[in-house]
């Protein structure tokens, strides 16, 4: 592992006042520009980054005083970040949803269980989707386009793989990142996923239930990915909170897209910006520090906003993605690729 990527996951540790959970904010460390207002951010001691999804007051607060380009820009692409031990993106990429705790347990009054497993059912070989697979790894740190080299991210039709209904003891009332970095590496060992090879284009979505999510969701993020080492090798997880408990700043009627947009549109979001930075911060992201995703969360109109797809398994709010290749070559968010 190069020293810039160690230097990445590895930051300075969180001030004792912010562990102890006295300070307004969360993050230690941020990274973000151009409009985007994720990026990465230390939240623990002692572990790597992770890579936020900005609440729709952020990124608006970020837009507001970005340049006149804002998170759509044609000069800030994503660029080639070397790779983790090599990995870089998710050239078969697989989805694993794991229901954590037995708050799970007849307390889904939104149905984001069903949403979720809806959508990642049908995600997989759509065009929303396929803006992933230009992006590559096995090429030099600073690639813009991979023009056919090296080994591209994938879009294959069945990504998602599986669900753990792990209700058999409660998950912590506030899960702090280590929690679930622990819960991931469990749900390798569940899903038998117990090799590096293995894992190295294997994502887990850690759900916690409503009103069982961890500090600072819906006020400083919606959820947020990262990974974490293990003896199975790393693991690539998502902390993905009860989104409809956040209402209107995680996504509900965002755009006129109901009041459970949020489910799918931060779900795809940190699928999307998984497949393309598998192990944060060695895949692709702008000079900035922001992913596929973050350029283009919450955008509600004109070119680039979220809107309805059509899936084999229904219809489903997302947000667009980032698409170096897209607009002549100048970059764009993109709804379809």
């Amino acid at each position: 592992m190069s020293q810039k990527i160690l230097a990445l996951r590895f930051a300075a540790p969180v001030l004792g006042c912010l562990l102890a959970g006295t300070s307004p904010s969360l993050y230690a460390q941020s990274s973000h520009s151009n409009g985007a207002a994720g990026g990465w951010h230390q939240i623990e001691s002692g572990m790597p980054p992770v890579m936020i999804h900005p609440t729709r007051e952020a990124s608006e607060q970020a837009r507001a005083s970005a340049p006149p380009t804002g998170q759509a820009s044609t000069s800030n692409d994503l660029n080639y970040h070397g790779g983790v031990g090599g990995i870089g993106v998710e050239t078969t990429p697989l989805v694993y949803l794991v229901l954590w705790g037995s708050q799970w347990n007849n307390n889904d009054p939104s149905g984001e269980s069903t949403i979720l497993q809806n959508f990642y059912r049908g995600v997989g070989g759509s065009s929303w989707a396929n803006s992933v697979t230009q992006y590559c790894q096995g090429v030099a740190t600073g690639t813009v386009y991979c023009n056919g080299a090296g080994q591209a991210a994938g879009n294959p039709p069945s990504i998602f793989a599986g669900i753990w209904v792990d209700n058999s003891s409660s998950a912590p009332s506030k899960p702090r990142q280590s929690q679930l970095a622990a819960e991931a590496v469990r749900a390798a060992a569940h899903f038998g996923n117990t090799t590096a090879s293995r894992n190295s284009t294997v994502q887990y979505v850690i759900a916690t239930s409503h009103g069982n999510s961890s500090t600072g969701f819906g006020t400083q993020y919606c959820a947020w990915h990262s990974s974490t080492s293990s003896s199975y090798g790393n693991v690539a997880y998502t902390n993905l909170p009860y989104l409809t408990d956040a209402g209107a700043s995680c996504g509900a009627n965002f755009n006129g897209l109901g009041a459970k947009a949020g489910i799918t549109i931060v779900g795809g979001h940190e699928m999307a910006e998984t497949m393309t930075d598998q192990f944060p911060n060695g895949g692709w992201l702008d000079s900035g520090g922001a992913e596929n995703g973050d350029k283009c969360a919450w955008i509600s109109s004109g070119q680039g906003a979220s809107a309805n797809i059509t899936l084999s398994t229904g219809t489903f709010p997302v947000q667009t993605l980032w698409s170096n290749a897209s607009n002549s070559g100048a970059g764009a968010c993109v709804l379809a690729y």
